[in-house]
């Protein structure tokens, strides 16, 4: 089985009709193209994507997070629902917390719907815990929010993880015939 290429880099505003166009599939406008500028811009804010060269949507997924002090604020976690369960999500994530954490951050946290099993599946996988509950807090439908904490992104131990991270998802990933480059 031949594999595709993926490429996982910062993205720039060069990319912004792409991101508006994932954002569009994934949230149905979460985000306007001003607010995606901002976190462009923004010296706080890592904004990632994932890129398949040779497919019909080249911007399969992206991540963002704000740098708040000591800790990444994972803002965004999306992949098209063509490509979702196919590894990507947790190329995302692994992305994201390795960034987080060669920008010397040492915890990461983030808010996922409490009805979202396949999102905090994910995040456990990480070793997120759940360290609290926000009520009514997505506007759409009052739905509660969990808040999900990962620690010691600066201790020796987190390096072994970001490799035994690096080692499953580069096996997810050829699961499903893709490969990053």
């Amino acid at each position: 089985m031949l594999s595709s290429n993926l490429k996982l880099k910062s993205l720039t505003s060069e990319d912004l009709s792409a991101i508006l166009e994932l954002d569009q599939a994934c949230f149905g406008g979460l985000w306007t193209l001003e607010g995606y500028q901002r976190e462009l811009d923004s010296p706080n804010s890592d904004l990632l994507g994932i890129f398949a060269p040779h497919s019909s949507k080249t911007l399969l997924g992206m991540g963002c997070f704000w740098s708040i002090l000591e800790e990444a604020h994972i803002t965004i976690v999306a992949v098209h629902p063509q490509y979702q369960r196919q590894g990507l999500g947790q190329a995302l994530i692994y992305a994201l917390l390795k960034t987080a954490s060669d920008r010397n951050l040492e915890r990461a946290t983030l808010e996922v719907r409490a009805s979202n099993e396949a999102a905090i599946s994910l995040y456990q996988k990480f070793g997120f815990k759940t360290a609290g509950r926000r009520r009514r807090y997505y506007q759409d439908n009052g739905e509660d929010a969990l808040i999900l904490w990962l620690s010691d992104l600066q201790q020796p131990s987190f390096t072994e993880k970001l490799q035994h991270w690096h080692n499953m998802i580069e096996t997810q990933l050829e699961k499903s015939a893709w490969q990053l480059i």
